[in-house]
This record gives structure tokens, sequence and C-alpha cells, in this order.
């Protein structure tokens, strides 16, 4: 599995979102300027996440965005399920009955299916609550560095 620059932005993009958005909306610009993202494509990203009902929009000058629901009932899958459709393994293709006791079979009961189990386990049990969490911890740590 690869993600995509729409995903890894669009889970960036969030994870600002829930960092700033404690005390209320916040500008689509300044989530872009912050990390380094054309502002353009990161509308077509938050409206697939709106689309989804991972966030919401408040229209006018002074609009923005909030997270549609609390970090933590927000998961990665679904997150990445808004962006991509998919995020699974694509199963094995079969070609004919012959497939079906062959290499093919085996690739799939053997390879495919339980990296999609392990993948799905891990991206419905990841919330944005930890990824905000973890991001923080980062942040403190850069910000207790001195250099003499």
């Amino acid at each position: 599995m690869k993600l995509s620059k729409k995903s890894r932005y669009g889970l960036r993009a969030l994870i600002d979102l829930a960092v700033n958005s404690h005390s209320g909306h916040v500008a689509l610009n300044c989530i872009a300027e912050r990390n380094h993202i054309s502002p353009q494509y990161l509308e077509q990203v938050f409206a697939g996440l709106r689309k989804a009902d991972i966030v919401k929009s408040i229209k006018g000058p002074q609009g923005g965005y909030l997270l549609a629901h609390d970090p933590a009932e927000i998961t990665a899958a679904s997150i990445l399920k808004a962006l991509e459709g998919s995020y699974l393994v694509d199963d094995e293709e079969m070609s004919d009955a012959a497939d079906e006791s062959g290499p093919s079979v085996s690739i799939q009961r053997l390879l495919i299916d339980p990296v999609n189990h392990c993948l799905n386990e891990l991206l419905t049990g990841l919330t944005l609550k930890d990824l905000e969490e973890h991001y923080m911890q980062l942040n403190e740590l850069n910000t207790d560095m001195y250099y003499i």
C-alpha cells in the first residue's frame, strides 16, 4: 500500500485542524500555509472530507473549518476511505477456474488477506486524537532543545 499525496496532505491538514481548532474554526489558507500545501489543492481534499462528514465548513469572509466529530471518534480508516475510496490491497485476480486451486488462491489467502486484515485493524484502531497527541509530544520535544 502506498499513501497518495492526497491522503498524506489530508492527514497532515486534519492533524493541524485538530491542534488549532480548540478555540474555534480555522481558515483553510492558514492550514495550507503551515503545512506548505497549495490552498487550491487542499480545498479539493477538504471537499472529500466534508462529503464524508469528517469536517464542517463555515462560509463567509471569516469562515473556516471545524472537525465534525471529536478527534477520538475519527479513525485513520475513515479518513483514508474518504480520500482514497479503499485503502486495502486489491484481491488477487483469478483469470479462470484453474486459478481457483492454484497459486492465485495461495497468494490471496496467505498474503493479501492477512495484510488487509492487519491494515484494517491498524487503521480502525488509530484515531485522529492519537495522531494529534503524537504530534504534540514531538512538538514539545523540539521546543525543549537548547543549543549553545
